[in-house]
């Protein structure tokens, strides 16, 4: 289903979309739940955002396992699967970085918004809700730049 598109592979068509989305969901989420005054307008894109994210890293994770089907069926060398199974293993772990800040980016959306404000909810919900997303905004950081570098040295390391 991932395999192509025009003749590409598909992965290397999702993947600047996953590379761009992910610190854009990151920082925008922690911006939200630090600056309270800025939430009316970040939050239709933390919306937006935490809905989109996952599932283009999904995509890319997808598309990215079908590539190593194709590359290890036509006899790629050994060492080369061994570094695309890195690749595939850092990606593996950004999509569930990803999931989980994009869930804890919803809940923080939907504690801070104006239908639940007078719920009784406890004041520190909102800090403890910010404090998750930065930790896993770190990670998700991190691990879009461990794939993404593993992915591109695979790729052009030597050529340029």
């Amino acid at each position: 289903m991932f395999r192509e598109v025009n003749g590409l592979p598909g992965h290397v068509l999702v993947i600047h979309a996953a590379v761009v989305l992910v610190p854009l969901l990151a920082l925008l989420t922690v911006a939200y739940g630090v600056l309270p005054r800025w939430r009316p307008r970040l939050d239709w894109a933390v919306g937006a955002l935490a809905v989109v994210t996952p599932i283009v890293t999904w995509v890319a994770t997808e598309s990215g396992e079908e590539l190593e089907e194709a590359l290890e069926s036509r006899g790629y060398p050994a060492e080369g699967l061994q570094k695309i199974h890195e690749h595939s293993e850092y990606g593996e772990t950004l999509l569930w970085f990803t999931l989980g800040l994009a869930v804890v980016a919803l809940l923080l959306l939907l504690v801070t918004s104006r239908f639940t404000r007078d719920r009784n909810l406890p004041r520190w919900l909102p800090l403890a809700l910010t404090a998750v997303a930065a930790v896993l905004a770190v990670f998700a950081l991190v691990y879009v730049y461990l794939t993404g570098d593993s992915g591109a040295k695979m790729v052009w390391d030597g050529i340029v």
